[in-house]
């Protein structure tokens, strides 16, 4: 999309998309305590000391992918919180979910890309570890893979319309307003209309 080539949209969408993921995580990690919740390869035995924010800008600097793959990798996020409903992304997880994401949707849109050494570098993890996450992911999702152009578009459009209507919360405003962003929801018609009626991870 030629939007996406701006170079002031892309660092304002990685804003964006922090600020949601660290709803999300902060959102679950609160519900961790009443609902139970499968531990697995994503789960780190502590919170990185990282923030998402950093996180998703380092990988931003240095994954060198088409600004596609991060609209490619919200989505993938967005179904495998879905398909993995025991496994809600939340602080523990959700750093290693994003490289992974990324570099799944890398190998996926681009057809020149970095290896998963490369890519466990700029996430900070080894290499073995990395392929790890790599292949529980793609059961995860259930090697659904491919996105199709309506669905990428309205993904975008949405993520553009609420980046221009507000500008992105900081992480500090972002708690406060837990009870009310998580009741709207990110799921999109892609396939069956039944998705519709979900109650989804990834919420504005």
């Amino acid at each position: 999309m030629a939007e996406l080539e701006n170079p002031s949209l892309m660092p304002n969408l990685i804003t964006y998309l922090s600020c949601l993921l660290q709803k999300v995580a902060e959102s679950n990690d609160v519900n961790c305590r009443f609902q139970p919740q499968k531990v697995s390869v994503f789960h780190g035995l502590t919170r990185p000391t990282i923030s998402i924010q950093s996180y998703l800008d380092r990988i931003y600097k240095y994954a060198n992918c088409s600004p596609s793959c991060f609209i490619v990798a919200y989505i993938y996020l967005d179904r495998f919180a879905q398909k993995q409903p025991t496994l809600p992304i939340n602080s523990f997880n959700v750093h290693r979910l994003l490289i992974t994401s990324v570099m799944v949707a890398a190998k996926f849109m681009d057809d020149i890309y970095y290896n998963n050494a490369y890519y466990a570098k700029v996430g900070g993890i080894s290499r073995t570890e990395m392929n790890y996450l790599e292949v529980d992911f793609l059961f995860g999702l259930g090697f659904h893979l491919n996105v199709a152009p309506n669905t990428f578009h309205t993904y975008f459009t949405y993520l553009q319309r609420e980046l221009m209507l507000q500008p992105p919360p900081s992480i500090a405003e972002s708690s406060l307003s837990l009870d009310r962003s998580l009741k709207v929801h990110l799921c999109f018609n892609e396939e069956e209309s039944s998705h519709q009626n979900q109650q989804q991870q990834l919420a504005v």
